[in-house]
């Protein structure tokens, strides 16, 4: 790898990435109107910043550009409830379908759960089974319930809101992106919170196009990088797929000297994951657990919507691999210095 490329030197260590953040800076609610957060530019050729809003984001987008969002939609995945026989209270957190109203899930306490301990969800219209123990200490539980489990999950569950957001959420919707389809993420892709419908809409008359792709974002995304040598992290794998629409899309933009800017780093990783499988970008779908780092060579971003990510994280190393190590590390003090709001419910960062 080519040091020069990122502006660090030697070996990559986790500490590169870390920034100074104020607490008070960490956003705990979702602003109002959605599309009045404020954002950052980032110019990627020389690192220059301008400070706008959100709703601005068309004065930088021009016709024949293309914005590719991940419609995944966030399960309520943490359910509370009791076990039979003691009413002692757990904690489970769903994590990924392993069959019909079969789930890997992370229970808390843990020793309550072991295999054949059954549980009780919201005065019974749910209930679970612990099958097994899995490897790291996760379970896999069967559900059972009248009807659509989703439905009932709906009803009975919890937003998985991300451990620095310590205020209860009012309204489940505000934490699901404007377009979002696909049931299967335990976080949501935050870069597309700031969207309204109607911004959507002026958009597209502007001429701006839009595509979707569907990364389910996993718990793993707040995994913190412990290893202080970057390049020894394991990242988590997360399921993705490519309509033929969305890939038609790309192929046109890219042969017409259009811009393919990415909402959010779980669209970027899914577009360069089947840009590295394949060599192009075509309808897929698999797993990835593509881990993006300066020194990353991009085949398919031009630009890049995205929050303020938590310092050390590999978020944090996607935006320095796309925007440049300093350009990143600048921009990240510079909203700091502005007080910008930072994380899931935050402001945004535009880099073109």
């Amino acid at each position: 790898m080519n040091t020069n490329t990122h502006g660090l030197s030697g070996t990559m260590k986790r500490s590169d990435f870390w920034y100074d953040l104020p607490e008070e800076l960490i956003a705990q609610t979702p602003i109002e109107p959605r599309n009045h957060s404020r954002m950052l530019k980032v110019d990627r050729t020389n690192g220059e910043i301008e400070h706008s809003h959100f709703y601005d984001l068309g004065n930088y987008l021009k016709a024949g550009d293309l914005l590719v969002m991940n419609d995944s939609r966030v399960l309520p995945a943490r359910l509370f409830g009791v076990k039979d026989g003691t009413g002692a209270v757990v904690e489970f957190l769903l994590l990924e379908q392993k069959g019909d109203k079969l789930w890997e899930i992370l229970v808390r306490p843990g020793k309550k759960a072991k295999p054949g301990a059954k549980f009780t969800f919201g005065e019974g219209l749910l209930r679970a089974e612990i099958m097994e123990t899995v490897e790291g200490g996760n379970r896999i539980a069967k559900f059972d319930c009248e009807g659509s489990f989703f439905a009932v999950l709906d009803e009975v569950g919890q937003m998985p809101l991300p451990p620095y957001i310590t205020e209860k959420l009012a309204d489940k919707e505000r934490y699901q992106t404007v377009y979002s389809r696909e049931l299967g993420s335990a976080a949501a892709p935050t870069a597309g919170l700031h969207f309204t419908g109607e911004m959507l809409e002026d958009l597209k008359s502007k001429g701006v196009n839009l595509a979707y792709v569907t990364l389910h974002v996993g718990l793993g995304t707040f995994r913190p990088v412990k290893e202080e040598n970057v390049l020894d992290h394991k990242m988590h794998s997360e399921h993705f797929s490519i309509p033929p629409e969305t890939a038609e899309l790309i192929n046109r933009t890219k042969a017409a000297g259009g811009r393919v800017i990415a909402v959010g780093t779980t669209s970027c990783r899914t577009l360069e994951s089947a840009a590295q499988r394949y060599g192009e970008i075509k309808a897929c779908e698999g797993y990835t657990d593509i881990f993006i780092y300066p020194g990353f060579d991009f085949k398919v971003l031009d630009g890049l919507i995205t929050n303020f990510h938590l310092p050390e994280s590999t978020l944090i190393m996607l935006v320095s691999a796309f925007l440049g190590y300093e350009n990143t590390m600048n921009a990240y003090k510079k909203a700091v210095e502005e007080r910008y709001r930072f994380f899931s419910f935050g402001d945004s960062m535009l880099i073109l």
